[in-house]
Parts: C-alpha cells; structure tokens; sequence
C-alpha cells in the first residue's frame, strides 16, 4: 500500500501542508501556476492518493451521494443517472447508484445501506412504499430529493415532468392529424405512481378540451408481461382505436412489437406516440413521434436542491414540486 502522506508532497514540492491542500480542494486563487505545477509533479512522482476516509472526517463529508431508481430499464432512468452523475463529478461528488425495480422493501434495505454508509443525500425515484422512512428521513432533516415521482402526504422537494402537458401535446397532434378514437397504454398504476396516473388524467383533460368522449375501454395498465393480451382486447372491440399513446418507453417498446407481430402499418392502420424519446425512435421504420423529458434539466435541478441541503442545511420541506416541460418530437408515427 502507498503511504506517502500530505506531508511528503509538500515536502517534495517545497510548498506547505496547507498549500497542498488547497490545490487538492481545487482552491487555486492564490496559487501560482509554477507551484501548481510543482505540486501536480510530486504528486505523480510520489504516487500520492488523497486518503478519503481522512478527509471525510475532517470536512465531515464523504461527497457520495445515493441515486436509488425505481426501474432502472427505463431510458429515462439511464439517461437522468448519466445526467445526475456528470454534474455531481464537477461539484466534487462521486454517486452510488441503486435499482429498487420497483419494489418497497429493495428500497428500504439500499436508503438504509447507503445512510449507513453515511452518504451526504439521497435522490430518489419513490416507489411509495415506505412513507414511514420517507418521513424519518424528513424529520431528521437528511437530505432528499425525489425525482419523477410526487408522494403528495409528505412535503420533500421533488422534480418530474409535467406529465399533463405531456400528454396533452400527444392527444393534440393526433386530434389535429384526423384521429378521434385515441387510446392511452401505461405500466401498473396499483399504488397510484404518480407520472402514470397524471398522464391518464392528462389524456383524458385533452380529449375533453377537444369534445372528444372519455371511453374507459381505451386506457388500459398492466404489467410489461401481460400488455400483448391487454393490446388484444383494444382491437378487438367493436370500434378499434385509431391511434396510441404510449405512455412511457416500456410501454413503447410492447406496443411496437405487438404491431409488427399483428403485420399492422404505422399509422395507416395505427398512429402512435409515444412518451421518452427512446434513442431507436427517430430511426425506426417509420420514425416514431415522441414526447421527450428534459433529462439535463431535470437532473440539474435536482443535484441542485440537494447540494443546497447538503452546503446550507436547507430543510426539505423549504421547497416543494418543480415541474419541467415536455417537448414534441414530430416524426412519422401519426
């Protein structure tokens, strides 16, 4: 093991222990380039590796934070994370990331493990399963931020979509495409996950602006395993939907497959939209039109009022529900 310490840099460098220090703290204010140079040469030369467990207890700080995803199959999820991870890396931060597939008690055992590994904060996607925790976490004054998802009893900052718009944008386009008889697919709405049930609630708001009936045979939720059976009876009724709203790229993906293995054409047979600008989209046959989530900002926001707990010790309950725009895709699909 290397145990060259602080001191034999500075000494190698002819620099004190504190101007070290600060060039390793990124404080380079009142540094000369010659004596960073000097420094970042004893460092290579001596092979010198901060010692982080020291640090943390100095500045009682471990800069990790927690990223516990509710699905990580989801490209939103894959694409956020990447987003989330980027900006951490410039403040410093390094992130431990964690799938709960959607399960409360795979939730609770990784908020338990990584505030035991005294992470400085949590994002979260919620899965709405442990409201006891959520509010422990609160009242402790730990740093939390859920992200897609809303618990609408507990006040924690939270950053997601404007999931009416969204779907408001797609029932839009096919109303002014020619389409009236709109259907909307989603994942399982059983414990009331937010982002699902608003575009539901979205889908149905837009078809009332535009006049258009409400008819329960066209929404239809269920698990990814039993969409092809769940898409079979939408076209079997009497009279079949004219287009799709997929309500996020799971659902997508299903929807497609279901359409190829019943040799139907997009959209003379079928228009589709579908919500999570997948990366196959704009080149499958015909590209698909999306509803895409402002990933970057999304995750911008969020490391940002998790930082602001972190630095400031701002309480959770100061801030509340930020909800970005969706952006239309227009491609082929309708």
């Amino acid at each position: 093991m290397n145990n060259t310490t602080i001191a034999d840099v500075a000494s190698h460098a002819n620099v004190s222990k504190s101007t070290v220090s600060q060039y390793l703290n990124k404080r380079y204010e009142y540094m000369s380039e010659k004596t960073r140079k000097r420094i970042e040469e004893s460092i290579k030369e001596l092979n010198y590796r901060p010692n982080i467990v020291a640090r943390s207890l100095k500045q009682k700080s471990t800069f990790t934070v927690g990223v516990i995803v509710a699905n990580i199959l989801h490209s939103f999820s894959t694409q956020i994370i990447r987003a989330i991870e980027n900006n951490f890396h410039e403040h410093g931060f390094h992130i431990i990331v964690c799938n709960a597939d959607d399960e409360p008690e795979k939730e609770r055992n990784y908020i338990e493990m990584l505030m035991a590994k005294q992470v400085d904060g949590i994002i979260i996607f919620p899965t709405g399963g442990n409201l006891d925790l959520y509010k422990q976490m609160k009242n402790q004054k730990y740093p939390i931020v859920f992200m897609d998802r809303t618990i609408e009893s507990i006040d924690i900052p939270t950053v997601m979509l404007d999931n009416l718009q969204a779907s408001k944008l797609a029932v839009d386009l096919f109303v002014e495409s020619g389409y009236k008889r709109i259907a909307i697919v989603t994942t399982s709405i059983i414990r009331n996950i937010s982002p699902r049930v608003e575009r539901i609630e979205g889908y149905k708001k837009a078809l009332a602006l535009h006049q258009l009936p409400i008819n329960s045979a066209y929404i239809k939720a269920s698990e990814p395993e039993n969409m092809e059976m769940m898409l079979d009876e939408l076209f079997k009724l009497d009279q079949v939907p004219q287009a799709i709203l997929a309500a996020n790229d799971r659902v997508l993906i299903e929807v497609l497959k279901y359409i190829k293995k019943q040799n139907l054409i997009i959209p003379n047979d079928i228009a589709v939209i579908g919500i999570d600008d997948v990366s196959f989209a704009s080149f499958f046959t015909p590209p698909i039109t999306t509803i895409s989530q402002p990933t970057i900002e999304m995750a911008n926001q969020a490391v940002s009022l998790l930082l602001d707990q972190i630095k400031n010790g701002t309480s959770a309950s100061e801030t509340g529900v930020y909800r970005l725009a969706a952006m239309l895709n227009v491609r082929e699909s309708c």
